[in-house]
């Protein structure tokens, strides 16, 4: 009997697992880089000219070479650019 909970348990796991990764890809898709807009210390990851490498390290507000995950189609109304 405790075998056939363990079982039921870890199928269970995988189901509400594969859920969540399922869900993952569609929501970076409704997303898009937007350089130009991250103020200093909150950019979302590397710096286009190299000048960094992780997300949080933008020393300056709108660099251009900063970016940040916005919602798709809203870059240019804020202001910034799809590509560097």
């Amino acid at each position: 009997m405790n075998v056939s909970k363990a079982l039921l348990a870890s199928a269970l796991g995988t189901v509400v697992a594969m859920g969540a990764l399922s869900a993952t890809p569609a929501a970076a898709a409704e997303k898009e880089k937007c350089f130009g807009i991250a103020q200093a210390g909150k950019n979302d990851c590397a710096a286009a000219n190299g000048s960094h490498s992780c997300a949080g390290q933008a020393t300056k507000d709108k660099d251009p070479g900063d970016w940040k995950y916005v919602a798709k189609g809203s870059c240019e109304k804020m202001g910034g650019k799809l590509a560097k």
